[in-house]
Protein backbone atom coordinates (compact mmCIF):
# COMPACT_ATOMS: atom_id res chain seq x y z
CA UNK A 1 0.00 0.00 0.00
CA UNK A 2 1.45 3.50 -0.50
CA UNK A 3 2.47 5.14 2.39
CA UNK A 4 0.30 7.70 1.34
CA UNK A 5 -2.86 5.62 0.32
CA UNK A 6 -5.38 6.88 2.84
CA UNK A 7 -7.85 8.74 0.54
CA UNK A 8 -7.38 6.62 -2.40
CA UNK A 9 -10.10 3.69 -3.23
CA UNK A 10 -8.32 2.42 -6.64
CA UNK A 11 -4.40 1.46 -6.71
CA UNK A 12 -2.32 3.42 -9.12
CA UNK A 13 -2.32 2.39 -13.06
CA UNK A 14 0.73 0.68 -13.78
CA UNK A 15 1.36 2.97 -16.55
CA UNK A 16 0.98 5.95 -14.18
CA UNK A 17 3.08 4.26 -11.86
CA UNK A 18 6.13 4.10 -14.27
CA UNK A 19 5.29 7.23 -15.27
CA UNK A 20 5.28 8.89 -12.16
CA UNK A 21 7.92 6.96 -10.48
CA UNK A 22 11.70 8.47 -10.09
CA UNK A 23 13.54 6.04 -8.07
CA UNK A 24 15.58 4.88 -11.46
CA UNK A 25 17.27 8.36 -11.11
CA UNK A 26 16.56 10.18 -7.90
CA UNK A 27 18.18 6.93 -6.19
CA UNK A 28 21.78 8.47 -6.12
CA UNK A 29 20.37 10.33 -3.19
CA UNK A 30 20.50 7.78 -1.05
CA UNK A 31 23.33 9.36 0.63
CA UNK A 32 21.76 12.68 1.16
CA UNK A 33 18.42 11.07 2.32
CA UNK A 34 19.62 8.64 4.81
CA UNK A 35 22.13 11.77 6.27
CA UNK A 36 19.15 13.80 6.15
CA UNK A 37 16.85 11.35 7.84
CA UNK A 38 19.15 10.69 10.51
CA UNK A 39 19.66 14.58 11.36
CA UNK A 40 15.93 14.94 11.27
CA UNK A 41 15.33 12.04 13.71
CA UNK A 42 18.20 13.17 15.86
CA UNK A 43 16.15 16.79 16.06
CA UNK A 44 12.66 15.16 16.89
CA UNK A 45 14.02 13.41 19.87
CA UNK A 46 16.06 16.09 20.94
CA UNK A 47 12.85 18.56 21.22
CA UNK A 48 11.14 15.29 22.54
CA UNK A 49 8.40 14.85 19.37
CA UNK A 50 9.72 11.10 19.87
CA UNK A 51 11.42 9.35 22.07
CA UNK A 52 14.90 8.34 22.61
CA UNK A 53 14.34 4.83 22.68
CA UNK A 54 12.61 5.70 19.17
CA UNK A 55 15.32 8.42 17.79
CA UNK A 56 17.81 5.22 18.61
CA UNK A 57 16.25 3.20 16.63
CA UNK A 58 15.23 5.02 13.36
CA UNK A 59 19.17 5.98 13.78
CA UNK A 60 20.24 2.53 14.08
CA UNK A 61 17.53 1.40 10.99
CA UNK A 62 18.56 4.23 8.81
CA UNK A 63 22.31 3.21 9.12
CA UNK A 64 21.89 -0.34 8.32
CA UNK A 65 19.51 0.71 5.56
CA UNK A 66 22.93 2.81 4.18
CA UNK A 67 25.36 0.05 4.64
CA UNK A 68 22.81 -2.58 2.98
CA UNK A 69 22.26 -0.08 -0.43
CA UNK A 70 26.09 0.69 -0.28
CA UNK A 71 27.16 -3.00 -0.22
CA UNK A 72 24.32 -3.80 -2.96
CA UNK A 73 22.17 -5.72 -1.20
CA UNK A 74 18.89 -3.63 -1.54
CA UNK A 75 16.39 -3.92 -4.87
CA UNK A 76 14.21 -0.11 -5.16
CA UNK A 77 10.55 -0.53 -5.60
CA UNK A 78 9.55 1.28 -8.51
CA UNK A 79 6.24 1.53 -6.80
CA UNK A 80 7.40 3.46 -3.75
CA UNK A 81 8.13 5.80 -6.17
CA UNK A 82 10.75 8.11 -4.79
CA UNK A 83 14.08 7.49 -2.82
CA UNK A 84 12.23 8.90 -0.08
CA UNK A 85 9.53 6.47 0.07
CA UNK A 86 11.80 3.89 -0.66
CA UNK A 87 14.01 4.17 2.60
CA UNK A 88 10.92 5.15 4.46
CA UNK A 89 9.65 1.69 3.46
CA UNK A 90 13.11 -0.03 4.00
CA UNK A 91 13.25 1.42 7.72
CA UNK A 92 9.26 0.36 8.42
CA UNK A 93 9.88 -2.72 7.44
CA UNK A 94 13.21 -3.32 9.88
CA UNK A 95 12.34 -1.74 12.89
CA UNK A 96 8.35 -1.99 12.44
CA UNK A 97 5.58 1.25 13.48
CA UNK A 98 8.28 3.21 15.17
CA UNK A 99 9.81 3.55 11.70
CA UNK A 100 6.43 5.31 10.49
CA UNK A 101 6.94 8.46 13.17
CA UNK A 102 10.29 9.50 11.07
CA UNK A 103 8.30 11.28 8.71
CA UNK A 104 6.49 13.77 11.82
CA UNK A 105 6.92 17.20 11.01
CA UNK A 106 8.17 16.21 7.41
CA UNK A 107 7.10 16.49 3.42
CA UNK A 108 8.91 15.37 0.78
CA UNK A 109 8.56 18.72 -0.68
CA UNK A 110 11.12 19.94 2.05
CA UNK A 111 12.63 16.89 2.16
CA UNK A 112 13.40 16.24 -1.65
CA UNK A 113 14.91 20.24 -1.57
CA UNK A 114 17.14 19.18 1.30
CA UNK A 115 18.83 16.20 -0.69
CA UNK A 116 19.25 18.44 -3.75
CA UNK A 117 21.02 20.95 -1.48
CA UNK A 118 23.12 18.45 -0.12
CA UNK A 119 23.65 16.73 -3.27
CA UNK A 120 24.89 19.73 -5.27
CA UNK A 121 27.11 21.01 -2.34
CA UNK A 122 28.72 17.64 -2.65
CA UNK A 123 29.42 17.83 -6.59
CA UNK A 124 30.44 21.54 -6.00
CA UNK A 125 33.18 20.66 -4.20
CA UNK A 126 34.00 18.06 -5.85
CA UNK A 127 34.08 19.97 -9.33
CA UNK A 128 35.95 22.82 -8.13
CA UNK A 129 38.29 19.97 -7.03
CA UNK A 130 38.42 18.97 -10.35
CA UNK A 131 38.78 22.48 -12.06
CA UNK A 132 41.97 23.17 -9.34
CA UNK A 133 43.39 20.43 -10.99
CA UNK A 134 42.64 21.99 -14.38
CA UNK A 135 43.85 25.25 -13.70
CA UNK A 136 47.30 23.43 -12.06
CA UNK A 137 48.38 21.48 -15.23
CA UNK A 138 47.49 24.44 -17.23
CA UNK A 139 49.99 26.18 -14.72
CA UNK A 140 52.84 24.24 -15.43
CA UNK A 141 52.33 24.37 -18.90
CA UNK A 142 52.75 27.77 -19.03
CA UNK A 143 55.69 27.71 -17.10
CA UNK A 144 57.40 25.28 -19.65
CA UNK A 145 56.25 27.67 -22.19
CA UNK A 146 57.38 31.18 -21.05
CA UNK A 147 59.77 31.55 -24.53
CA UNK A 148 57.71 29.11 -26.45
CA UNK A 149 56.41 32.04 -29.32
CA UNK A 150 53.40 31.95 -31.19
CA UNK A 151 51.37 34.21 -33.13
CA UNK A 152 48.41 35.28 -31.44
CA UNK A 153 45.19 35.14 -33.34
CA UNK A 154 41.63 38.06 -34.20
CA UNK A 155 39.59 36.55 -36.55
CA UNK A 156 41.46 33.20 -36.84
CA UNK A 157 43.71 35.44 -38.81
CA UNK A 158 47.65 35.72 -37.43
CA UNK A 159 47.62 39.20 -35.79
CA UNK A 160 50.28 39.76 -33.26
CA UNK A 161 53.56 37.40 -31.43
CA UNK A 162 52.66 36.43 -28.11
CA UNK A 163 53.89 32.95 -26.43
CA UNK A 164 51.99 29.79 -25.31
CA UNK A 165 52.20 30.42 -21.79
CA UNK A 166 50.29 33.09 -22.19
CA UNK A 167 47.52 31.93 -24.27
CA UNK A 168 47.40 29.26 -21.74
CA UNK A 169 47.08 31.53 -18.84
CA UNK A 170 43.93 33.24 -20.84
CA UNK A 171 42.38 29.73 -20.09
CA UNK A 172 43.34 29.91 -16.61
CA UNK A 173 41.17 33.16 -15.80
CA UNK A 174 38.24 31.83 -17.46
CA UNK A 175 38.67 28.58 -15.06
CA UNK A 176 39.58 30.62 -11.77
CA UNK A 177 36.48 32.56 -12.55
CA UNK A 178 34.57 29.38 -12.78
CA UNK A 179 35.59 28.17 -9.69
CA UNK A 180 34.82 31.58 -8.44
CA UNK A 181 30.89 31.21 -9.86
CA UNK A 182 30.61 27.83 -8.10
CA UNK A 183 31.81 29.47 -4.80
CA UNK A 184 28.71 31.63 -5.13
CA UNK A 185 26.88 29.37 -6.03
CA UNK A 186 27.57 27.22 -3.02
CA UNK A 187 27.25 29.68 -0.88
CA UNK A 188 23.37 30.27 -1.86
CA UNK A 189 22.68 26.18 -2.00
CA UNK A 190 23.84 26.11 1.30
CA UNK A 191 20.86 27.13 3.34
CA UNK A 192 18.84 24.11 5.08
CA UNK A 193 15.14 23.82 3.91
CA UNK A 194 14.34 20.90 6.29
CA UNK A 195 11.26 22.05 8.60
CA UNK A 196 9.30 23.73 6.01
CA UNK A 197 6.51 20.94 5.25
CA UNK A 198 4.70 20.56 2.26
CA UNK A 199 4.31 24.84 2.41
CA UNK A 200 3.66 26.06 5.61
CA UNK A 201 6.30 25.16 8.00
CA UNK A 202 4.02 22.45 10.58
CA UNK A 203 2.93 22.87 14.27
CA UNK A 204 5.54 20.97 15.87
CA UNK A 205 8.11 22.86 18.03
CA UNK A 206 10.88 21.75 15.39
CA UNK A 207 14.72 23.27 16.23
CA UNK A 208 15.67 24.37 12.41
CA UNK A 209 18.85 25.82 13.73
CA UNK A 210 19.92 22.50 14.90
CA UNK A 211 18.95 20.36 12.22
CA UNK A 212 21.27 22.71 9.85
CA UNK A 213 24.27 22.36 12.39
CA UNK A 214 23.92 18.32 12.11
CA UNK A 215 24.35 18.50 8.37
CA UNK A 216 26.60 21.29 8.09
CA UNK A 217 24.38 23.97 6.85
CA UNK A 218 25.66 28.09 7.09
CA UNK A 219 21.85 28.99 7.16
CA UNK A 220 18.26 28.13 7.28
CA UNK A 221 15.58 29.24 4.72
CA UNK A 222 13.25 32.30 5.95
CA UNK A 223 9.90 31.36 4.17
CA UNK A 224 8.94 28.15 3.62
CA UNK A 225 6.39 28.69 0.35
CA UNK A 226 10.05 29.87 -1.10
CA UNK A 227 12.49 27.04 0.67
CA UNK A 228 10.34 24.22 -0.94
CA UNK A 229 9.55 25.55 -4.45
CA UNK A 230 12.98 27.39 -4.90
CA UNK A 231 15.56 25.53 -7.53
CA UNK A 232 17.62 28.57 -8.24
CA UNK A 233 20.30 27.18 -6.74
CA UNK A 234 20.04 24.32 -9.53
CA UNK A 235 19.68 27.19 -12.75
CA UNK A 236 22.24 28.66 -10.97
CA UNK A 237 24.75 25.81 -11.26
CA UNK A 238 23.73 24.93 -14.42
CA UNK A 239 24.84 28.08 -15.66
CA UNK A 240 27.78 28.35 -14.20
CA UNK A 241 28.23 24.16 -15.42
CA UNK A 242 27.68 26.20 -19.31
CA UNK A 243 29.93 28.72 -18.97
CA UNK A 244 32.75 25.86 -17.81
CA UNK A 245 31.60 24.02 -20.40
CA UNK A 246 31.55 26.98 -23.08
CA UNK A 247 35.52 27.31 -21.76
CA UNK A 248 36.63 23.92 -22.22
CA UNK A 249 34.72 23.65 -25.44
CA UNK A 250 36.87 27.29 -26.68
CA UNK A 251 39.98 25.31 -25.55
CA UNK A 252 39.40 22.13 -27.16
CA UNK A 253 38.24 23.81 -30.16
CA UNK A 254 41.50 25.35 -30.43
CA UNK A 255 43.57 21.78 -29.79
CA UNK A 256 41.73 20.32 -32.82
CA UNK A 257 42.79 23.59 -34.46
CA UNK A 258 46.45 22.98 -33.25
CA UNK A 259 46.81 19.20 -33.84
CA UNK A 260 45.80 19.68 -37.41
CA UNK A 261 48.28 19.36 -40.41
CA UNK A 262 47.56 22.66 -41.37
CA UNK A 263 48.48 24.28 -38.00
CA UNK A 264 50.73 21.20 -36.55
CA UNK A 265 51.10 23.06 -33.04
CA UNK A 266 50.46 20.06 -30.88
CA UNK A 267 50.24 16.20 -31.17
CA UNK A 268 48.06 14.43 -29.31
CA UNK A 269 48.94 11.39 -27.08
CA UNK A 270 47.69 8.50 -28.69
CA UNK A 271 46.16 7.76 -25.26
CA UNK A 272 43.75 10.46 -25.66
CA UNK A 273 43.34 10.18 -29.59
CA UNK A 274 41.79 7.95 -32.05
CA UNK A 275 42.26 6.23 -35.50
CA UNK A 276 39.97 5.83 -38.89
CA UNK A 277 38.20 2.56 -39.78
CA UNK A 278 38.91 3.27 -43.30
CA UNK A 279 42.51 5.43 -43.23
CA UNK A 280 45.81 4.09 -41.52
CA UNK A 281 47.13 7.46 -41.21
CA UNK A 282 44.24 9.31 -39.19
CA UNK A 283 44.94 10.98 -35.59
CA UNK A 284 41.70 12.08 -34.60
CA UNK A 285 41.21 13.95 -31.61
CA UNK A 286 38.38 12.41 -30.66
CA UNK A 287 38.57 13.27 -26.66
CA UNK A 288 38.55 16.84 -28.04
CA UNK A 289 35.56 17.14 -29.92
CA UNK A 290 33.53 14.97 -27.67
CA UNK A 291 34.26 17.49 -25.10
CA UNK A 292 33.09 20.27 -27.56
CA UNK A 293 30.40 18.40 -28.34
CA UNK A 294 28.65 17.67 -24.43
CA UNK A 295 28.88 21.54 -24.48
CA UNK A 296 25.73 21.60 -25.87
CA UNK A 297 23.66 19.54 -23.74
CA UNK A 298 24.61 21.19 -20.76
CA UNK A 299 23.23 24.37 -22.33
CA UNK A 300 20.35 22.04 -22.89
CA UNK A 301 20.03 21.12 -19.62
CA UNK A 302 20.08 24.75 -18.48
CA UNK A 303 17.30 25.94 -20.64
CA UNK A 304 15.38 22.75 -19.89
CA UNK A 305 15.32 23.99 -15.73
CA UNK A 306 14.18 27.51 -16.81
CA UNK A 307 11.53 26.22 -19.04
CA UNK A 308 10.11 23.83 -16.31
CA UNK A 309 10.27 26.38 -13.92
CA UNK A 310 8.53 29.30 -15.91
CA UNK A 311 5.25 29.77 -14.97
CA UNK A 312 4.67 27.69 -11.78
CA UNK A 313 2.92 28.92 -9.36
CA UNK A 314 4.05 28.42 -5.35
CA UNK A 315 4.14 26.08 -3.96
CA UNK A 316 6.01 22.87 -4.83
CA UNK A 317 4.49 21.14 -8.00
CA UNK A 318 5.19 17.67 -10.21
CA UNK A 319 6.69 19.38 -12.90
CA UNK A 320 9.59 20.07 -10.13
CA UNK A 321 10.53 16.48 -10.42
CA UNK A 322 11.94 17.66 -13.71
CA UNK A 323 14.89 18.94 -12.38
CA UNK A 324 16.58 16.09 -10.95
CA UNK A 325 18.02 14.35 -14.75
CA UNK A 326 18.80 17.66 -16.25
CA UNK A 327 20.99 18.47 -13.02
CA UNK A 328 22.31 14.92 -12.79
CA UNK A 329 23.44 15.52 -16.06
CA UNK A 330 24.76 18.49 -16.18
CA UNK A 331 26.93 17.95 -13.06
CA UNK A 332 27.99 14.33 -14.87
CA UNK A 333 28.94 15.98 -18.21
CA UNK A 334 31.12 18.16 -16.56
CA UNK A 335 32.79 16.12 -14.37
CA UNK A 336 33.59 14.07 -17.31
CA UNK A 337 35.16 16.46 -19.61
CA UNK A 338 36.96 17.97 -16.70
CA UNK A 339 38.47 14.49 -16.36
CA UNK A 340 39.55 13.38 -19.36
CA UNK A 341 40.95 17.46 -20.38
CA UNK A 342 43.31 17.25 -17.77
CA UNK A 343 45.21 14.31 -18.53
CA UNK A 344 44.71 15.10 -22.43
CA UNK A 345 46.64 18.79 -21.94
CA UNK A 346 49.60 17.06 -19.37
CA UNK A 347 50.00 14.46 -22.18
CA UNK A 348 50.35 16.45 -25.63
CA UNK A 349 53.35 17.39 -27.44
CA UNK A 350 54.16 21.37 -27.93
CA UNK A 351 56.06 21.64 -31.41
CA UNK A 352 57.59 24.90 -30.38
CA UNK A 353 59.19 25.38 -34.71
CA UNK A 354 56.05 25.04 -35.99
CA UNK A 355 55.00 27.62 -33.39
CA UNK A 356 57.50 29.75 -33.79
CA UNK A 357 57.44 29.72 -37.26
CA UNK A 358 53.78 30.45 -37.58
CA UNK A 359 54.52 33.42 -35.81
CA UNK A 360 56.84 34.68 -38.23
CA UNK A 361 54.56 34.72 -41.07
CA UNK A 362 51.33 36.43 -41.87
CA UNK A 363 53.43 40.06 -40.38
CA UNK A 364 52.18 39.28 -36.84
CA UNK A 365 55.14 42.39 -36.15
CA UNK A 366 53.70 45.05 -37.77
CA UNK A 367 52.15 46.53 -35.02
CA UNK A 368 55.65 46.60 -33.58
CA UNK A 369 56.65 48.28 -37.12
CA UNK A 370 53.76 50.69 -35.98
CA UNK A 371 55.07 51.34 -32.35
CA UNK A 372 58.49 51.93 -33.66
CA UNK A 373 57.71 54.75 -35.46
CA UNK A 374 55.17 56.24 -32.94
CA UNK A 375 58.25 55.98 -30.16
CA UNK A 376 59.79 58.35 -32.72
CA UNK A 377 57.21 60.99 -32.50
CA UNK A 378 55.04 59.75 -35.68
CA UNK A 379 51.25 60.45 -35.19
CA UNK A 380 50.31 56.51 -34.77
CA UNK A 381 47.33 56.50 -36.90
CA UNK A 382 50.12 57.69 -39.77
CA UNK A 383 52.28 55.53 -38.74
CA UNK A 384 49.69 52.51 -39.24
CA UNK A 385 49.53 53.69 -42.69
CA UNK A 386 52.92 53.87 -43.48
CA UNK A 387 53.48 49.97 -42.17
CA UNK A 388 50.28 49.06 -43.93
CA UNK A 389 52.42 50.33 -47.22
CA UNK A 390 55.28 48.17 -45.85
CA UNK A 391 52.96 45.34 -45.35
CA UNK A 392 51.41 45.55 -49.08
CA UNK A 393 54.88 45.99 -50.47
CA UNK A 394 55.91 42.98 -48.90
CA UNK A 395 53.48 41.49 -50.45
CA UNK A 396 54.07 42.33 -53.66
CA UNK A 397 57.90 41.31 -53.47
CA UNK A 398 57.16 38.46 -51.50
CA UNK A 399 59.15 39.45 -48.37
CA UNK A 400 58.70 39.41 -45.20
CA UNK A 401 58.89 43.00 -43.35
CA UNK A 402 62.49 41.58 -41.29
CA UNK A 403 63.89 40.81 -45.00
CA UNK A 404 63.10 44.72 -46.11
CA UNK A 405 66.49 46.83 -46.89
CA UNK A 406 66.97 49.80 -44.83
CA UNK A 407 67.14 51.84 -47.70
CA UNK A 408 63.10 50.57 -48.24
CA UNK A 409 62.13 51.47 -45.21
CA UNK A 410 63.28 54.93 -45.69
CA UNK A 411 61.52 55.08 -49.12
CA UNK A 412 58.26 54.96 -46.62
CA UNK A 413 59.62 57.34 -43.71
CA UNK A 414 62.75 59.04 -42.83
CA UNK A 415 61.98 57.88 -39.19
CA UNK A 416 63.35 54.40 -39.69
CA UNK A 417 66.94 53.49 -38.76
CA UNK A 418 69.07 50.45 -38.28
CA UNK A 419 67.51 50.43 -34.60
CA UNK A 420 64.68 48.93 -35.94
CA UNK A 421 65.69 45.21 -36.86
CA UNK A 422 66.53 45.34 -32.75
CA UNK A 423 62.68 45.45 -31.88
CA UNK A 424 60.80 43.28 -34.88
CA UNK A 425 61.90 40.05 -34.45
CA UNK A 426 59.10 37.80 -33.22
CA UNK A 427 60.89 37.15 -30.17
CA UNK A 428 61.95 40.61 -28.74
CA UNK A 429 58.10 41.71 -29.79
CA UNK A 430 56.89 39.08 -27.40
CA UNK A 431 58.97 39.78 -24.59
CA UNK A 432 58.71 43.64 -24.84
CA UNK A 433 54.93 43.73 -24.25
CA UNK A 434 55.80 44.02 -20.50
CA UNK A 435 52.83 45.50 -19.27
CA UNK A 436 50.56 43.47 -16.28
CA UNK A 437 48.75 40.93 -18.42
CA UNK A 438 51.20 40.61 -21.09
CA UNK A 439 52.92 37.84 -22.93
CA UNK A 440 56.29 39.08 -22.00
CA UNK A 441 57.94 36.20 -19.70
CA UNK A 442 58.26 38.66 -16.76
CA UNK A 443 54.79 39.12 -16.78
CA UNK A 444 53.47 36.14 -17.30
CA UNK A 445 55.72 34.69 -14.39
CA UNK A 446 53.52 37.31 -12.17
CA UNK A 447 50.46 35.87 -13.58
CA UNK A 448 51.34 32.53 -12.69
CA UNK A 449 52.34 33.55 -9.02
CA UNK A 450 48.97 35.34 -8.56
CA UNK A 451 47.13 32.78 -10.04
CA UNK A 452 48.48 30.21 -7.52
CA UNK A 453 47.82 32.77 -4.77
CA UNK A 454 44.11 32.53 -6.08
CA UNK A 455 44.24 28.75 -6.26
CA UNK A 456 45.30 28.50 -3.00
CA UNK A 457 42.39 29.47 -1.24
CA UNK A 458 40.49 26.56 -2.51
Amino acid sequence: MKLWGGRFQKTTDRLVEDFHSSISFDQRLYKQDIRGSIAHATMLGKVGIITPEETRQIVQGLEEILAEIESGRVAFDVAAEDIHMNVEQLLAAKIGAVGKKLHTARSRNDQVALDIRMYLKDEITAIRLLLKELVETLLALAEQHLQTVMPGYTHLQRAQPITLAHHLMAYVQMFLRDMDRLTDCYRRTDVMPLGSGALAGTTFPLDRQYTAELLGFAAVSENSLDAVSDRDFAVEFCAAASLIMMHLSRLCEEIVLWSSGEFAFIELDDAYSTGSSIMPQKKNPDVAELIRGKTGRVYGDLIGLLTMLKGLPLAYNKDMQEDKEALFDAIDTVKGCLMVCRPMLATMTVRRDNMAKAARGGFTNATDVADYLAKKGVPFREAHEIVGKAVFYCLQQEKTLEEMTLEEYQKLSPHFSDDLYEVIGVEHCAAARKVRGGPAPEAVRQAVAAARRLLARY
